[in-house]
């Protein structure tokens, strides 16, 4: 469907189940990738096919670290030569109490889980993007971005934010050939959901190959006119 030949994606979390039918789908097309996660071990198990190559890189990171961050990108850039597009599909949702009971370390979890590696893993990019004057950035966000329910208040603020940086380097990067948008998943069918949510209606769920889909879509030059867009894929939920 789409051409990614010789393009270089970073794709974050993409050990998780998200990250990596998007990392799959990306190399399907023909990109070389970074792999970036937390464990080399799991990079390696979720990706035995792939390994250090002129294909696929694999990034240990802690992204909630700024400068651990920008070293995995800048080996990355060192590798492949050139940075095309970056996939944030690190992050995570943990519920709590109400938010006149919810412990100050979930708050900081769920905003450096979901906003904070966001905005590193962007920073480290945007220099090379812009030395390039051409790059896109997908982020991911949530429905809960636009509003909170009882007990996840952190999660819905971090995702909110996501789409405020989203909107914003938008707003700072677009004249300068770099595309900023985000993606807001419904549930997504994962096996962790389904273990989660074990009486659901799972044909309701997005697969995350059609998440991908759309991902692809939005990092390729058919979206080149857009920007800042927050693009809904709820499936039928």
């Amino acid at each position: 469907m789409f051409d990614f030949t010789d393009q270089v994606v970073i794709v974050t979390g993409a050990n998780g189940e998200m990250g990596q039918a998007t990392a799959e789908a990306f190399a399907d097309a023909g990109a070389k990738l970074g792999l970036l996660g937390r464990s080399l071990e799991r990079l390696q198990e979720t990706f035995p096919d792939f390994g250090d190559s002129n294909k696929a890189l694999f990034l240990v990171a802690d992204l909630t670290q700024e400068a651990a961050t920008q070293a995995a990108v800048d080996r990355a850039v060192e590798h492949f030569g050139r940075l095309d597009v970056l996939v944030n599909t690190a992050g995570g949702f943990k519920a709590g109490k109400a938010v006149h009971e919810m412990p100050s370390d979930l708050w900081d979890f769920m905003l450096d889980l979901n906003a904070r590696s966001v905005l590193n893993a962007c920073r480290a990019v945007i220099p090379q993007m812009l030395s390039q004057r051409r790059g896109k950035i997908i982020n991911i966000g949530s429905k809960s971005a636009f509003a909170g329910s009882a007990g996840t208040a952190a999660y819905s603020a971090s995702k909110a934010a996501v789409l405020r940086l989203t909107e914003s380097m938008s707003a700072e990067l677009k004249a300068q050939g770099i595309n900023v948008n985000s993606v807001l998943p419904g549930t997504i069918d994962t096996p962790t959901n389904r273990q989660a949510m074990p009486g659901a209606d799972t044909s309701r769920w997005v697969p995350p190959q059609e998440l991908a889909n759309v991902i692809l879509f939005l990092a390729s030059d058919a979206a080149k006119a857009i920007h800042g867009a927050a693009v809904p894929v709820y499936g039928l939920g």
